[in-house]
């Protein structure tokens, strides 16, 4: 049973998002005003926030800004009503490790809730006693601290982005399709959602690389997928 914080002012789709995630067993704290929500993400512990976008009090993308540069690592699932690619790049952009777009279906949102505390249960549990700081050329991935440095100097990666550097990291040369990023790092797989997929590669080249339009590290292979650059120097 996880530990959930629902943050949506509309009172009916709060109760049934809360009604359908305590179906699958979790303990859900619900508010509909941001300011509240952003208190109780501060001062409780939880193991995945649902944050709508548009909320009284703060808005969802000032909560999910703020609590990352607080240090809080908790999952956060994006419920936003705006369907435009900048939208949801704005959202992954303050931290967001997925979003969902209004109207979704109530099997969606409980597959997209599982994928996300998946993802943080297997980072938890396949850390090892003492892991060793991996070199990728100028880079440095810790995967005990979830810390990235880039020629000395931290990169601050959400939850998401780093387990998709990390994985992308392990394998230099390795040539991995949407679908098979989509379903190790977020557990679920469609067609419809490599646009996910897209946009947290496009977040990572924009904070290591000098030109994302010419990436150094995470590549793109044209028809099929992406892969970690197997010629830099380790």
């Amino acid at each position: 049973m996880a530990n959930l914080l629902l943050i949506e002012d509309d009172e009916d789709i709060n109760g049934l998002i809360a009604l359908n995630l305590e179906a699958l067993s979790h303990h859900v704290v619900r508010c509909r005003d941001g300011a509240e929500g952003y208190q109780l993400a501060r001062s409780r512990r939880f193991d995945l926030i649902v944050l709508d976008l548009m909320l009284p009090g703060m808005d969802g993308l000032s909560i999910c800004q703020q609590l990352r540069q607080q240090e809080c690592h908790t999952p956060i699932l994006m419920l936003t009503a705006c369907n435009s690619e900048t939208d949801r790049v704005v959202g992954l952009e303050t931290g967001a490790d997925d979003y969902l777009t209004k109207p979704f279906s109530v099997r969606e949102l409980q597959a997209r809730v599982k994928a996300q505390l998946r993802r943080a249960s297997l980072t938890q549990e396949s850390e090892p006693a003492a892991p060793e700081v991996m070199e990728r050329g100028p880079l440095q991935l810790d995967p005990s601290r979830r810390r990235v440095e880039l020629k000395g100097q931290e990169v601050e990666l959400t939850g998401t982005e780093f387990d998709l550097l990390l994985y992308l990291a392990r394998h230099p040369g390795r040539v991995y399709r949407r679908d098979q990023l989509l379903d190790a790092i977020w557990g679920y797989q469609h067609s419809g959602y490599q646009h996910t997929v897209n946009s947290h590669i496009n977040r990572l080249r924009a904070k290591l690389e000098r030109d994302p339009s010419h990436p150094e590290f995470v590549l793109t292979v044209w028809g099929i997928g992406y892969k970690f650059n197997d010629h830099l120097s380790l």
